[in-house]
């Protein structure tokens, strides 16, 4: 609390009640409002994208739930018109997330006690990915608080404001040409101040795009090069954002290369490859996690059981073979769909099949690697409150006790597929199931 406040609430006594009770009960008054401020601030957080504000899976907020079940610390569950694998995004009393319904994509809105609100479509054309795999409402929305986004797999990008009152709305394919990818759509944008980015790599070409959110109209669109061939032109991973407080770009990931791109124009800034190696090149290592940023460090996947890179914020150029911007390489046992996670000192990799490694994020060297839940892992780790949550398929998440010793907390399920990733926010947890959003809270 500000200490010039205390001093006006003291001026305003005057000297005559000036006496212990009075200063008692003042001071328990100022101790009442500064931890009411402070509870205030730690729950004042808004998960407005893909893996939170800060676009790294980190949630600032304490209390979050470890332990919850079908009856156990569910504060409300609402069933979906249907599947996705894409996240929730929320806003105060706003939730906001996507689901194909048979063969549309429509884009919902909750309130935060279980309400809906309204449902919007885009488009038509859904079709499951790998059978039961995924859909084309993969995509996760974003908002700002005052309009929320949303791009579906079959190039429909749309804004809406909190009334669900259309503001723009058009076809990717319309704007940019055929949109030749096996999986469909499945990057998700990233808002920051009045842009809107997007990465679009795939057969028919490779373009970053940054639009004006208000109107959808492109302000720069930046061809991306690359040698890769074949499936390896295809990219599923969403872009992210790197900010120190000294500089700020746009990272784009796909098509064997990771790409650092200028916020004001999208020119390179610089790129590093060797995640497909040329004597070894596998024609089918397309991305589908993305890198993570941390202050001086930027953690970079591939996929298929390939190398994972440390990377330094400050490169310039193409560090392929840089020693001095490649700060370390993991050169196998890496995840393939959910995204690192960096925590303070360490670096938490969590594969396919429930194990989870962790690394010194200084050196990359392996700490441990741990069994978790032995199923499909497809969504990317969240961590709260000195845990990690690792959400598995099956609708198994695991709470992990960070630090450098393994320990599991808890173990929660809930009946159905789970793909999505979790979502914080007001010491509420968030878990969006194939059939079910479910609402975690303690009471």
């Amino acid at each position: 609390m500000n200490h010039k406040y205390h001093r006006t609430i003291f001026r305003n006594f005057p000297p005559a009640r000036w006496d212990k009770l009075n200063q008692h009960r003042v001071l328990l008054l100022l101790a009442f409002l500064t931890v009411f401020a402070c509870a205030a601030s730690s729950f004042a957080d808004n998960w407005p994208q893909w893996r939170g504000p800060t676009l790294d899976g980190i949630c600032h907020e304490t209390d979050i739930p470890i332990l919850w079940g079908p009856r156990t610390n569910i504060a409300w569950q609402l069933e979906m018109p249907g599947p996705a694998g894409a996240t929730p995004v929320i806003w105060e009393d706003h939730l906001f997330l996507t689901a194909a319904e048979e063969d549309r994509l429509v884009l919902m809105a909750v309130s935060t006690d279980g309400n809906r609100l309204w449902k919007r479509d885009l488009g038509g054309g859904n079709r499951p990915i790998r059978n039961d795999e995924a859909n084309l409402a993969s995509p996760s929305p974003c908002t700002d608080g005052t309009h929320v986004w949303s791009l579906m797999g079959n190039g429909v990008l749309g804004c809406y404001d909190f009334a669900g009152r259309q503001v723009w709305q058009y076809s990717l394919e319309d704007r940019f040409g055929e949109i030749d990818i096996a999986f469909g759509i499945t990057s998700t944008p990233v808002l920051h101040d009045d842009r809107l980015y997007l990465q679009l790599i795939h057969t028919n070409g490779a373009w970053i795009i940054a639009l004006d959110k208000h109107t959808g109209e492109v302000v720069w669109r930046q061809d991306r090069p690359s040698d890769a061939i074949e499936e390896c032109l295809h990219s599923y991973a969403s872009p992210t954002l790197y900010e120190d407080g000294e500089r700020s770009f746009l990272i784009s990931h796909g098509a064997d290369y990771v790409v650092a791109h200028d916020l004001q124009d999208g020119s390179e800034l610089w790129r590093c490859g060797g995640m497909n190696p040329r004597g070894n090149y596998n024609p089918t290592l397309r991305f589908v996690a993305s890198p993570v940023p941390t202050s001086g460090l930027i953690v970079v996947p591939s996929a298929k059981n390939g190398p994972v890179l440390a990377l330094d914020p400050q490169a310039q150029g193409d560090i392929t073979e840089s020693r001095e911007y490649r700060l370390w390489t993991r050169t196998d046992n890496t995840p393939d769909v959910p995204s690192p996670l960096v925590v303070d000192d360490l670096v938490y990799l969590c594969r396919e099949n429930g194990d989870l490694l962790c690394l010194d994020a200084d050196t990359g060297q392996e700490i441990y690697r741990e069994r978790t839940e032995r199923d499909r892992h497809r969504a990317s780790p969240l961590y709260a409150d000195g845990h990690v949550y690792l959400s598995a398929r099956n609708g198994t998440v695991t709470v992990v006790k960070t630090g450098r010793e393994f320990e599991i907390v808890s173990q929660n399920r809930l009946p159905g597929p789970l793909t999505a990733c979790p979502a914080v926010s007001n010491g509420h947890l968030y878990l969006r199931t194939f059939s079910t959003l479910y609402c975690i809270a303690e009471p």
